[in-house]
């Protein structure tokens, strides 16, 4: 995949490079069953908010952080479905300046790549290192920071409405993946694509190649 190699590719991770939808799901229903709420919990996951904010969300009368762990370690545990998306192993790959910047804890990130056969980033920026989470700019800031890179050098790779939101909040061009949302519900975005495998004439179209 050939990408200017001074520019700095800031990419989520579920959604964006694997497919974990059946692993969150099942953690999801778990939980709900665990904690007597209803399985319609799975229609309202926050998709790409930590699971602290998404337990807030879902269950306020319980411990957010606690329950957030809950979830973290059971996706950790249970990774049956999580597969690379295409062109995602092209990418790690390929090009260097590169950090997957996620809401998943660091022990769930690393176990979904694993689980998807795809290697470790130098740069991986996980809620254990900020105080503000997507839609705030912060975790895209920090991963730009890592790479030496101003956000006006970067890219972002987001799939869900938070991540899009938190990479334009940071100042940065965002290209959203319609892999989990529709491009009605990323307006936000600067583009749209279907897969990473269009990244390159993407960044062609804007100028960014």
């Amino acid at each position: 995949m050939r990408i200017r190699a001074d520019l700095a590719i800031l990419s989520d991770l579920d959604g964006t490079l694997i497919d974990s939808t059946a692993s969150t799901v099942a953690a999801y229903l778990w939980w709900a069953e665990l904690r007597g709420l209803s399985p319609s919990v799975l229609d309202r996951i926050p998709f790409g908010r930590t699971s602290a904010d998404a337990a807030a969300d879902l269950a306020p009368q319980l411990n957010a952080e606690v329950e957030g762990r809950l979830l973290d370690d059971r996706q950790a545990e249970d990774t049956v479905g999580v597969v690379a998306l295409p062109g995602a192993a092209d990418l790690l790959g390929s090009h260097e300046r590169l950090a997957v910047v996620t809401s998943g804890s660091r022990p769930l990130a690393e176990a979904r790549l694993r689980a998807a056969g795809l290697p470790l980033p130098a740069v991986l920026i996980t809620p254990e290192l900020w105080t503000r989470g997507k839609p705030d700019p912060e975790p895209f800031l920090l991963g730009a920071a890592e790479l030496g890179a101003k956000p006006s050098g970067c890219v972002v790779l987001e799939d869900a409405p938070a991540g899009v939101q938190a990479g334009i909040a940071a100042g940065m061009p965002v290209i959203a993946l319609l892999t989990t949302h529709r491009k009605d519900e990323l307006p936000e975005a600067n583009r749209w694509i279907e897969s990473i495998e269009q990244l390159p004439t993407a960044l062609r179209e804007m100028g960014l190649s």
